[in-house]
């Protein structure tokens, strides 16, 4: 066969990829990315050295710490004396409670290291914090899963309320001014990242004790007897302890 009926055989119009073809491409390639608009660096994040927290700020922040930590270290005792007593009463209660139980011990670890990092006196009356609410615990789990219950909205109630308090004070008094490193220009509305964390904090925590207290309706908190004198009880006497603890 010759190599002009080869040539024949060969179907018009077919291309073939060479190897020029390819450099021709990529320098194509090439070309286009030299004629695009040039792309600008990021531009660098600020960097800002803020002002020292008051002496009102920082006597605040210590209220903040002594009574949450006094508040979590009683959620921790009375969800402790209520698995006691429950976890064997009521097995099917058993995991949710240590779930609750177990966010309370996160809460009562995090302020216990936050009191050492800050230096913050605890609470003088801990002693008594801690006996009173294994008391209640137990007690309230002694009458029933139902009373139990509406312990825990009781409690949760006021926590949750009391985080609240603090949530609102942190955005209303602490707009700390702060210097631009820059241009040495001082600002406000920038918040520290120590205290977005500390804020986001107290706002997680709140949010569980919520929803404790939600679970707490769901399994009966209700329909205690009697519901309403227990839990205004119990709320009084969690109000008189977190203005203890904020002085004592």
């Amino acid at each position: 066969m010759t190599s002009s009926h080869l040539v024949k055989t060969i179907p018009r119009g077919v291309r073939f990829s060479t190897l020029s073809q390819l450099r021709s491409q990529v320098q194509q390639v090439h070309q286009d990315s030299n004629d695009a608009d040039p792309i600008d660096p990021p531009t660098p994040p600020k960097k800002y050295k803020h002002a020292p927290f008051t002496e009102e700020q920082k006597a605040f922040l210590d209220r903040v710490i002594r009574v949450d930590q006094a508040g979590e270290l009683g959620a921790d005792y009375i969800y402790a004396g209520q698995y006691q007593v429950l976890s064997i009463r009521e097995p099917a209660l058993r995991e949710t409670l240590k779930h609750m139980w177990d966010q309370e011990i996160h809460h009562h670890n995090t302020f216990n290291k936050l009191q050492v990092e800050r230096r913050v006196r605890p609470s003088l009356i801990t002693p008594l914090w801690k006996v009173g609410a294994f008391a209640m615990g137990v007690g309230t789990a002694l009458l029933g899963k139902e009373a139990a219950m509406a312990c825990t909205v009781a409690v949760e109630t006021v926590i949750g309320g009391h985080y609240n308090d603090q949530l609102r004070v942190l955005a209303q008094k602490f707009d700390i001014p702060a210097e631009d490193l820059t241009s040495g220009e001082i600002v406000k509305g920038i918040e520290s990242q120590e205290m977005t964390n500390f804020k986001e904090m107290i706002r997680s925590f709140r949010d569980d004790e919520l929803e404790h207290l939600d679970t707490a309706v769901e399994h009966d908190a209700e329909k205690a007897v009697p519901y309403w004198l227990l839990t205004e009880v119990i709320k009084a006497t969690c109000k008189a302890a977190v203005w203890t603890a904020e002085r004592v």
